[in-house]
C-alpha cells in the first residue's frame, strides 16, 4: 500500500450541515464541536449545522468551521487505527494538518484560524482585491504575464498552484482583471473570477501577516509528531520555530499544492486520505498523479467505505 498521507481541505469547501448527522450519533464527534464553541465563546456549531450559508462563508467563520469539522472526522479515523506518515493541508487546511500532527492543540488551532480569518478579511478594503482561477495554462507562461502587469501599487501574483492546468492568481482587482484578459488572449482555456472577500496569498496580505505573527506568539507550538508538508516550500517540516515562520509567510505566498503532493509521492506516499468536507483535494491529487490511491472522508458513510477499502488493501 505504501505510505499514507492525510490531507485537509481549505476555504471554499464549507457547507451548512457538515458533520451534523455524525455529531448527532457520535458523542466524540459532537464533543469537538462543543470544544470549538467554548474556545471561541460563540455558537460556531449552530452556525455550521444550521447556517445561514452566507454567514458561514465569511472568512472568519468558514476557517474555524472547516478546521473543526475536519478534526471531528479525524478523531474517528484515528480510532479506526489509521495513522499517517505525512500530513498536509491546502491553505487553511494546513492548520488542520498541524492539529493532526500534534503541533497545535485543537483549541489553539481553532482560535488561530478564527483570528487569521478576521485579519485576512480586514487586510484589504472591500472590492479592491480579488482572485481568479486560470485553467489550461502552464506556470511559466502565466508567471510571465503577471510579471509583465504587476506594479508596486497594483500587484498580481500566482497564489495557488493546484494541479497541472489549474492556477489561481491574486492581487489588486484591476491587475487580476488585466492578467485574466491577457491569459485568455495567450491561450488559457478558461478564466474564472472567484467569489472571495480578498486577495489571499498575495503581497497585499503582508499587513495581516505581521499582525498574525503576534497571535501565533501567544500559542504553544510542539515538535511535529509526523512531518507536515509546508504550503510555502512544499517540503517536510517538523521544527516548531520553522512551522510558525512558514504560517506567517503562507498568508502572502503561493500555495504550492501540486509540488506538495509530488513531494509526498517522492517520499513513498501511495495513499492519500482527504479528511473534511468535500472532495476538492481528492480531485486535484488524481489530476497530479492518477496512479495513487485517493479516498475522501466527508461523512459517516464515506468513513465506513474508506475503512473497508483500506482493510482490503
Amino acid at each position: 500500500m505504501g505510505k499514507i498521507a492525510f490531507i485537509f481541505p481549505g476555504q471554499g469547501s464549507q457547507t451548512v450541515g457538515m458533520g451534523k448527522e455524525w455529531a448527532e450519533k457520535d458523542e466524540k464527534v459532537a464533543s469537538i464541536f462543543r470544544q470549538a464553541d467554548e474556545r471561541l465563546q460563540m455558537s460556531l456549531s449552530q452556525l455550521i449545522f444550521e447556517g445561514p450559508q452566507d454567514v458561514l462563508t465569511k472568512t472568519e467563520n468558514a476557517q474555524p468551521a472547516l478546521l473543526t469539522t475536519s478534526i471531528a472526522f479525524l478523531q474517528k479515523v484515528k480510532e479506526a487505527g489509521i495513522h499517517p506518515h505525512y500530513v498536509a493541508g491546502h491553505s487553511l487546511g494546513e492548520y488542520s494538518a498541524l492539529v493532526a500532527a500534534s503541533v497545535l492543540s485543537f483549541a489553539d488551532g481553532v482560535y488561530a484560524v478564527r483570528k487569521r480569518g478576521e485579519l485576512m478579511e480586514k487586510a484589504v478594503p472591500a472590492r479592491q482585491g480579488t482572485m481568479a482561477a486560470v485553467l489550461g495554462m502552464d506556470e511559466a507562461t502565466l508567471q510571465h504575464i503577471v510579471d509583465e502587469i504587476t506594479t508596486e501599487s497594483s500587484p498580481v501574483q500566482l497564489a495557488n498552484l493546484n494541479c497541472p492546468g489549474q492556477i489561481v492568481i491574486s492581487g489588486a482587482k484591476e491587475a487580476v482583471e488585466r492578467a485574466s484578459q491577457l491569459a485568455k488572449e495567450k491561450g488559457a482555456k478558461r478564466v474564472i473570477p472567484l467569489e472571495v472577500s480578498g486577495p489571499f496569498h498575495s503581497v497585499l496580505m503582508k499587513p495581516a501577516a505581521e499582525q498574525f505573527s503576534s497571535v501565533l506568539d501567544t500559542l504553544s507550538f510542539q515538535e511535529s509528531a509526523v512531518p507536515v508538508i509546508s504550503n510555502v516550500t512544499a517540503e517536510p517540516m517538523t521544527n516548531p520555530t520553522e512551522i510558525k515562520q512558514r504560517l506567517v509567510e503562507q498568508l502572502y505566498s503561493p500555495v504550492r499544492w501540486e509540488q506538495s503532493v509530488q513531494t509526498m509521492i517522492d517520499l513513498g506516499v501511495h495513499t492519500f486520505i482527504e479528511i473534511g468536507p468535500g472532495k476538492v483535494l481528492s480531485g486535484l491529487v488524481k489530476k497530479i498523479n492518477r496512479h495513487v490511491n485517493v479516498y475522501s472522508i466527508f461523512d459517516e458513510a464515506s468513513f465506513a467505505a474508506t475503512v473497508t477499502a483500506l482493510k482490503g488493501e
